[in-house]
């Protein structure tokens, strides 16, 4: 399948009632409208094949980038060119769907983590923050959490919107799995009110740190 055959296939399956929603929620540049299961429907057909991904991405289009990183080949792709994906990008429902299905499983992912986490490029440092927030939870050995909370106290409040989601997280996986922290991690998120009055639909968990702690824990508290 040709690049222009799979842009003719996205367009096809385009809405603008989706557009419309996708850019009324701040994700902008050139978009179509796919639903994310057509997106996953044409990737499972395709599999995988790196030489029509790395034409995809460089359409700019935000479902052919989607699908781009669906079958990309992550051997294929250098620290280098993993860097390049990343800050060649704005849109935040590409730069999650790369940082959760290529950069996460990375074998230099480290590496990366520490440049992007010194990067003034706010969606490096978000992709630094998203993984660092995994370490967080899954692997902390290392960390210097403590040093971890001071820069997010300092930072978070005047953050660009790009790396503040994925700091936020940080902060929130902090008190979540670190119970002699959580309350040092709760404090600083009442103090900083970053997303407080976020608006959360019914039956899902607020992205305010406090809450969010709260919330998580009591799920994991065993019932009497």
């Amino acid at each position: 399948m040709t690049t222009d055959e799979v842009l003719d296939q996205l367009r096809a399956r385009g809405s603008d009632k989706l557009r419309a929603q996708s850019m009324a929620r701040g994700v902008g540049g050139e978009q179509f409208g796919v639903m994310m299961g057509d997106i996953r429907k044409l990737a499972k057909a395709i599999k995988k094949d790196h030489a029509l991904a790395m034409e995809l991405w460089a359409t700019e289009v935000l479902e052919a980038r989607l699908l781009a990183i669906l079958i990309m080949d992550i051997k294929e792709l250098t620290p280098d060119a993993l860097d390049n994906l990343v800050r060649s990008n704005t849109q935040t429902p590409v730069s999650d769907w790369l940082n959760n299905y290529i950069v996460k499983a990375h074998p230099e992912k480290e590496a990366l983590r520490l440049k992007w986490m010194a990067s003034k490029t706010p969606i490096a440092a978000r992709a630094g923050w998203s993984l660092t927030a995994e370490r967080i939870e899954k692997s902390p050995d290392g960390l210097d959490l403590l040093a971890l909370l001071a820069r997010i106290e300092a930072e978070l409040a005047d953050a660009d919107e790009l790396p503040k989601w994925t700091m936020n997280v940080a902060l929130a996986n902090i008190g979540i799995n670190h119970p002699n922290l959580r309350e040092r991690a709760t404090a600083i998120g009442n103090k900083l009110g970053v997303y407080r009055d976020y608006p959360t639909p019914k039956g899902c968990t607020s992205p305010f740190a406090p809450l969010w702690i709260g919330e998580m824990v009591r799920r994991q508290t065993p019932l009497p």
